[in-house]
């Protein structure tokens, strides 16, 4: 088979979370495992924290629909809430916790027919104008909703823009917009991303929402994952494939973009764009090949890529690769490759094989 795994440690998810809950003692803490757990397997991670989380968030109704099939107890917060007014009824059967982010949405929830009322999570824009409510409207909103049939708990949520970002302005500014709309009456409240979990304690409320930060990597660029006592969750692996000597002048890969300044010599990694590998990742990310970081070189292809081992003569054909992992940061990767690694984490694509410990 093809040299190719991610490896998934089930046992640093319930590390991470553990911290994220240290982080703030007391609190509640939805684990977010939306985008199939952000690439490492919705199944395998819910069934790892079933004893240990307080509720699980996911964006869509199908999300929902798989963790309470795993799980008939934990609360589930619906975090873009339903998109049509069917869903409220499903949202009721699955007794999910829901997020109305707009006036449609309160329209549409108040007109239905349900079962069983529903937890409710009103959500304010509090300066990211992504989604929610502005203060007026939300104001209206609540009056509205309070006592209403369809309604079990009434609570708060809203989300930070720059919290990864220390001491930016707009995060101030949102969690003092988030506090003055705290005099309404408010059942349970959520603010605190993995960022604001780690860093902002006035922003912790009654529900902590992390996310990245169970994967084992780190929200923000200057502080490493294990600098914040974080442990990787995925170590995606792959293997030398290929060695061969090329002389100075030569080029590596489509488009000739890369050319040796020396003699070079040159592997072929089992790993490309169509595994999730980022295409667009330059000459110089670091790749780790049997205990050394070496450069990568040419650009990525759809099944394979290439290092420089002009200074690791040791390596050989059948040598591991770790493409990010324990020894190798996914965000070191990401920042070499001008992104973050939410996103890495999330394209690592079907075709790679997941094994679970």
């Amino acid at each position: 088979m093809r040299p190719l795994v991610a490896s998934i440690d089930l046992a640093a998810v319930r590390h991470n979370y553990a911290l994220a809950k240290r982080c703030a003692p007391g609190r509640q803490a939805f684990a977010v495992v939306k985008a199939n757990a952000y690439g490492h397997g919705l199944r395998e991670v819910v069934t790892a924290l079933f004893d240990e989380a307080d509720g699980f968030a996911v964006a869509c109704l199908e999300e929902a629909a798989q963790v309470r099939a795993m799980h008939g107890r934990a609360r589930i917060l619906l975090l873009e809430g339903c998109f049509e007014v069917g869903e409220y009824r499903m949202a009721a059967q699955l007794q999910l916790d829901v997020v109305l982010h707009s006036a449609l949405q309160v329209e549409q929830l108040l007109a239905s027919e349900l079962a069983r009322p529903v937890n409710v999570w009103l959500k304010l824009d509090s300066g990211m104008h992504r989604l929610g409510l502005d203060e007026a409207t939300l104001r209206d909103c609540h009056a509205r909703l309070q006592g209403a049939a369809q309604v079990a708990e009434l609570n708060l949520l809203s989300h930070f823009a720059c919290a990864d970002e220390r001491g930016h302005s707009l995060t101030e500014l949102q969690l003092e917009r988030f506090l003055d709309v705290l005099d309404l009456p408010f059942d349970q409240r959520s603010l605190a991303n993995s960022a604001a979990v780690l860093m902002i304690p006035a922003a912790h409320m009654d529900w902590l929402r992390p996310g990245i930060m169970l994967y084992g990597a780190s929200p923000f660029a200057e502080l490493s994952a294990a600098e914040l006592g974080l442990q990787p969750v995925m170590s995606l692996t792959a293997e030398l494939i290929a060695v061969r000597e090329i002389a100075a002048g030569e080029t590596v890969g489509y488009g000739a973009g890369w050319q040796a300044e020396r003699p070079a010599r040159i592997g072929t990694v089992s790993c490309g764009y169509a595994d999730g590998y980022p295409r667009h990742a330059p000459a110089g990310t670091p790749v780790w090949v049997a205990g050394v970081s070496v450069p990568l070189v040419g650009r990525v292809s759809m099944d394979m890529l290439c290092v420089d081992l002009s200074d690791h003569p040791g390596a050989e054909v059948g040598d591991a690769v770790e493409l990010w992992g324990a020894n190798l940061s996914v965000d070191r990767v990401a920042q070499a490759s001008g992104t973050i690694g939410y996103e890495l984490l999330t394209k690592v694509t079907a075709r790679v094989p997941r094994r679970y410990r």
